[in-house]
């Protein structure tokens, strides 16, 4: 048996992190395995020699895949076997996507494959927060070259208390779950959801997991040390020419600066007038006989790109729209745009629109959860779609990607929170990106709270988001906090930190940081410049709708609900769901029982009141005990010699002496009733052993007189 070498973490409370290597995937650049309890994490790195030719970015794929064996459990579905991936994994992939790819070496360009699988599972044990450790320290022991190494951890606050990495149990009553990565020295991404937290106790739980993930790099540092993984290979991913950098930089780095100081706010024609400088640029300097080193020139003009417009930010204050650092851009909004959906609204925001739209379901639109680690529905669901002609970009749509899961995810995330605990209805979110230059997952959220008002749905709070940028300049110290920021400013800036909340506090983040050295002042400023934007554009959403709809509209399904004792949800449904089916039949609606406790839980929709009133009867005689005393409406069901059987409610059948049908004296009970005849009847007794029902019809009518 090959010994493997290993790496303990301790988390101070009796629990351990163990990082394993050299024993398993020996064939990978570099693999681990990471273990806590019964959960371990299998994951691998192989990164090409060499780069593809004209490939001048990082071409890095990350991913995470849960195996079902690792609960014990089969995959569904025909096939038997993993499939596409979840929205989880997909989630969770997204995550360690996020904190490894600034740090891969800017001119590295070799095709990496980061692969992680969930080979056992403890059902106390969250496998994502294990899932960038794994990651990272599979790099650490390999010679692919990595300005880390990271980690990633949750933090949750259970009973008021912060704990890294609670288990399954213990976050069932958090009310603040976030997942952080970092290096040793910077955190690079936030993620999660909170019960309306404040922005310092947000930044309180970011300090937490930071301080337990120097102690999670630190081990890596020391395992790649044990097995002499310290040297990186050596690579030239990239042939410059610093004559033609600087040329490029002299002849157009004013021009540039001119341009971005005037401040545009049509992001078209703000490239249209980049890029005509750059065009400028070739023509002046190349023939059409010449050969253009038109990569190297695009890579060299984005560069004079990005630091003018940073440098007109700092040093002039002065955004390429022409806002300034803590302005939002124009919002409109609008609500019951679209006349089919149970609501909808659009809201506007400069130049990103959403259009979003709410259905209103019953239990049986729920969605089926089966992933390895989680059984179960989901009755809030949240899709977001982001079209190419969004953009302005000339392609067709090829399915769903992994940036529509992870924006829909955090808005979810948002608004979640803020249905009622106890609404009947399944509900289902759906936004349509049709324009975006600016964070289309927070206009998601907007748009949402104000479609979910729309339809009626009597949301707790109003939640509003913002995205938030950064620029800095390590050398001078020099900052700028950015709120509402454009696509340009997200991807020439240093953060793109998103922030959602009510009025009361924070629902959901989530934060990229690519640059070294944010301290957590920076971050503290862009926590309150933040509060004060999701403050605006939430009043800006309350003039357009102060508060829910009082009433669904009127084509919306009517849903009531009714509890039912345990031991008579067999009787509602009948043998083989006959009496069921039949109560559905018979008055038009849609009926579903699930069990809550000591109750059953009875779900009664329709496109009508009336149709559910008829349904909800039906059901209430069903469960009704039978009282002595009481008057009933009774169908004759069948005639014996000696009277007839009553059925009084659904099921219940009480005995019609032949005494007891007239005052008097009867021959054949078939004088006076026959079979589905319906007549009244009063419970005159039940017997106490057996339960059986004793009828009289006599008793309701006059007795006659005696004859003297």
């Amino acid at each position: 048996m090959i010994k493997a070498i290993e790496k303990v973490i301790d988390l101070g409370d009796g629990r351990t992190i163990t990082i394993e290597t050299g024993k398993l995937a020996k064939q990978a650049d570099g693999s681990v395995v990471v273990k806590m309890g019964n959960t371990y994490l299998l994951a691998t790195v192989v990164s090409a020699k060499e780069a593809r030719e004209d490939v001048d970015f990082m071409p890095l794929s990350v991913e995470y895949k849960e195996k079902f064996a690792a609960a014990g459990r089969f995959p569904g579905g025909f096939l038997k076997r993993e499939a596409r991936p979840s929205d989880n994994e997909i989630l969770v992939s997204r995550l360690v996507d996020r904190a490894l790819r600034p740090l891969f070496p800017e001119d590295y360009h070799a095709e990496t494959f980061v692969t992680i699988n969930l080979v056992s599972a403890d059902t106390e044990v969250m496998p994502d927060a294990l899932a960038g450790l794994a990651a990272s320290a599979a790099l650490a022991v390999s010679d692919v070259p990595f300005h880390g190494p990271i980690s990633e951890v949750r933090v949750g606050r259970v009973n008021g208390e912060f704990k890294v990495n609670p288990s399954v149990s213990e976050m069932e009553s958090a009310d603040l779950d976030i997942v952080v990565g970092a290096t040793y020295d910077n955190i690079l991404m936030v993620e999660g959801e909170m019960d309306e937290v404040s922005e310092a106790e947000l930044l309180e739980a970011m300090k937490i997991a930071h301080e337990a993930i120097k102690v999670q790099c630190k081990a890596q540092l020391e395992l790649a040390e044990m097995v002499g993984a310290t040297e990186k290979r050596e690579y030239n991913h990239e042939d410059n020419d610093e004559e033609l950098r600087k040329k490029v930089w002299d002849a157009t780095y004013d021009k540039v600066y001119e341009v971005a100081k005037a401040g545009n706010p049509d992001k078209h024609a703000r490239k249209e007038a980049f890029d005509a400088i750059r065009d400028e640029f070739i023509e002046a300097n190349y023939t059409e006989e010449d050969e253009i080193p038109e990569t190297l020139i695009h890579k060299y003009y984005h560069d004079v790109e990005k630091e003018a417009v940073r440098r007109v930010i700092l040093d002039e204050a002065i955004r390429l729209d022409g806002r300034k650092t803590d302005e939002i851009r124009p919002i409109w909004s609008e609500v019951g745009y679209l006349p089919g959906p149970h609501g909808s609204s659009v809201f506007t925001r400069g130049e990103t629109q959403s259009l979003t739209t709410v259905t209103l379901g019953t239990k049986l639109d729920e969605k089926i959860v089966d992933e390895v680690m989680v059984q179960g529905s989901d009755r809030f669901l949240l899709h977001y779609n982001f079209p190419p002609f969004s953009t302005g970009d000339a392609r067709p749509v090829r399915g769903l990607s992994r940036r529509e899961v992870g924006h829909g995810n955090l808005a979810h995330r948002a608004l979640k929170g803020m249905i009622p605990e106890e609404f009947p209805y399944v509900v289902r979110v759906v936004s349509d990106i049709l324009e975006s230059n600016g964070s289309s997952s927070m206009a998601t959220v907007c748009a949402g709270t104000l479609a979910l008002m729309d339809a009626g749905v009597q949301i707790k709070k109003p939640v509003s988001g913002i995205a938030m940028g950064l620029i800095t300049d390590t050398k001078t110290g020099q900052y700028a906090v950015l709120s509402d920021i454009l696509g340009d400013e997200d991807h020439l800036g240093d953060m793109d930190f998103k922030v959602t909340g009510t009025k009361d506090g924070i629902t959901a983040t989530q934060m990229d940081i690519k640059v070294d050295g944010l301290s957590y002042e920076i971050l503290e400023k862009a926590l309150a410049q933040a509060k004060e934007g999701r403050m605006h554009i939430l009043g800006k959403m309350l003039e357009t709708m102060s508060e829910p709809r009082e009433d669904f509209k009127a084509h919306t399904p009517r849903i009531i609900t009714m509890k039912i004792p345990k031991d008579m949800i067999g009787s509602v449904i009948g043998p083989g769901g006959k009496i069921i089916q039949e109560i559905q039949a018979t008055t038009d609606t849609t009926i579903t029982i699930e069990e809550e406790g000591n109750f059953g839980k009875v779900s009664i929709s329709a496109s009508n009141l009336d149709a559910i009133t008829a349904a909800e009867n039906k059901v209430k005689a069903i469960v009704a005990v039978p009282e002595v005393g009481e008057i009933y409406k009774g169908k004759v069901k069948s005639i014996v010699p000696f009277g007839a059987f009553i059925e009084i409610l659904p099921g219940k059948d009480g005995l019609l002496h032949i005494s007891e049908i007239e005052w008097r004296r009867l021959e054949k009970v078939e004088d006076v009733l026959k079979e589905g005849e319906e007549i009244e009847v009063k419970l005159i007794d039940v017997d106490q052993r057996s339960g059986k029902l004793k009828l009289s019809r006599k008793v309701l009518l006059p007795r006659p007189e005696r004859k003297k």
